[in-house]
């Protein structure tokens, strides 16, 4: 068999699937364990995570009153489709079927012998039909495309367990929003949802804004510092833009992930953590893992629950129902006494909006917005009071960058200038001296580095090309 075919393979064992044609399906994987088995006093427990720890200590998903059970005495780890039980150098040892164990599979039915305790496991695997869901809101997300019913239908389904969740799609797809959506619709809503942009700190001091660091560990670090993933603890953390993520990086967070353990910079010591992990990306992993830009092995582990976030431009009968979200939740559209100014949009202009390709997806019709309320004279948001570019589209049949043509600017227009021009055209000559002179900036402020400098603005890095287009900006110029 090629590594290629194996690579297919395995990726067929991610736990959840829905792929265009039906049917659609979300396969859930739990454990049930039943402790002190055979017993008066049997407890049944169900855990839907990746690593159940078992021992007399009351960090331990599982405890144990029992004098010949170690302090963190064994672990249950799910791996890919199978779970293992790992002996932690317990005092008394773990057994199955009376053989003492290092590490050993777990079989359906069979029992675990841990100190004078035993525990059945039973696996339990769920095919969970996706249905639409007949709501168009789910906490801050809005749709009302199939597609998105679909995504609603699949949080409510995943958010109360404790799965890995991994969501991919385009800039401003709205991957954070979901994140958030998981956590407040999860048990863990009343602890912290901590986020981190692993595109956005040097990758010298990733390590430690992650995991904390002891005092001394290097310099600089004058005062122990707890990480990101101990600030978390009982809750959740979104690991943004994961694709980016370093290479010499990525075993530690494995790490984390397979032992539910931190372990500071400078110190040994490992700290047990009950923390969700979810993640997203605007990169594909599976090229990444193929391009050995990605670890395969982390990226197996994160895919317990992976999610696809469409673009905007491919669920357009959604934007008449985020610019109402919008116009209702952006303090942009109340007035002095709180009361919206914004009530709708009228028809050429909504025609305008659907007409254009989106490349900034949901974030970018939301600052649009922004702008438009900004703007507006009236009532309803008006077609003269989005951007000329947009506007132009029905007449061009495609989207801002598909005409070809560089578009002309001036130096930055004077008091005077935009005294005497018309409003619409002054209003346009600011913004467009205010975005031409925005790019220049971030990219001298990088070195001429388009990637850096689209990720300070938070655009899609193809857009960003894009607008440098516009203002005939060129990025070596800067280098």
């Amino acid at each position: 068999m090629s590594s290629q075919e194996t690579y297919s393979q395995k990726s067929q064992q991610t736990k959840i699937a829905y792929i265009d044609g039906a049917p659609k399906t979300v396969h859930i994987r739990r454990a049930k364990l039943i402790v002190g088995y055979g017993s008066e006093g049997e407890e049944e427990l169900i855990f839907d995570q990746n690593v159940i720890s078992i021992g007399t200590l009351h960090d331990n998903d599982i405890v144990l009153d029992d004098d010949t059970v170690s302090r963190h005495h064994c672990r249950i780890v799910q791996e890919d489709d199978v779970y293992v039980v790992v002996d932690l150098d317990s005092t008394n040892g773990t057994h199955i079927n009376g053989v003492k164990i290092r590490e050993a599979y777990l079989t359906p039915n069979i029992v675990v012998t841990v100190g004078n305790t035993e525990i059945q496991f039973r696996p339990i695997d769920e095919q969970v039909p996706v249905e639409p869901s007949k709501t168009e809101r789910l906490g801050n997300i809005v749709g009302r495309s199939l597609a998105m019913r679909e995504i609603f239908d699949i949080l409510e389904k995943i958010a109360p367990t404790s799965a890995t969740v991994v969501i991919e799609g385009e800039t401003g797809t709205g991957k954070e929003i979901v994140a958030q959506t998981i956590h407040q619709m999860s048990p863990r809503s009343d602890d912290p949802f901590i986020v981190f942009d692993c595109g956005a700190v040097p990758e010298s001091l990733i390590e430690s804004e992650l995991f904390g660091h002891e005092k001394g560990s290097f310099t600089g670090a004058i005062m122990t510092r707890k990480g990101l993933f101990e600030m978390a603890e009982g809750g959740t953390i979104f690991l943004d833009e994961l694709g980016e993520l370093a290479l010499d990086l990525q075993p530690k967070l494995l790490r984390v992930l397979e032992q539910r353990e931190v372990r500071r910079v400078g110190s040994n010591k490992p700290i047990p953590i009950d923390v969700r992990v979810i993640a997203a990306t605007n990169r594909s992993l599976e090229d990444a893992v193929r391009e050995g830009h990605f670890r395969e092995d982390l990226f197996y582990r994160l895919s317990v629950v992976r999610l696809f976030l469409p673009a905007l431009r491919e669920r357009t009968e959604d934007i008449p129902l985020l610019i109402e979200h919008f116009l209702e939740t952006m303090e942009c559209n109340t007035d002095t006494e709180g009361q919206r100014r914004l009530h709708g949009v009228a028809a050429d202009a909504l025609s305008a909006l659907r007409s254009y390709q989106w490349p900034g997806n949901v974030r970018e019709l939301a600052n649009i917005i922004e702008r438009a309320c900004s703007f507006a004279e009236t009532e309803m948001l008006q077609r003269r009071d989005l951007p000329d570019y947009l506007t132009d589209l029905e007449a061009t049949g495609g989207g801002l960058f598909d005409r070809g043509v560089e578009e002309e600017w001036t130096e930055v227009p004077s008091k005077r200038e935009l005294q005497e021009a018309p409003f619409k055209e002054a209003k346009e000559k600011w913004i467009s001296s205010f975005e031409r002179d925005y790019l220049a900036e971030l990219l001298d402020r990088h070195g001429g580095n388009i990637s850096g400098a689209s990720r300070e603005a938070d655009i899609d890095r193809k857009y960003f090309r894009q607008l440098m287009t516009k203002y005939g900006i060129d990025a070596d110029d800067y280098s």
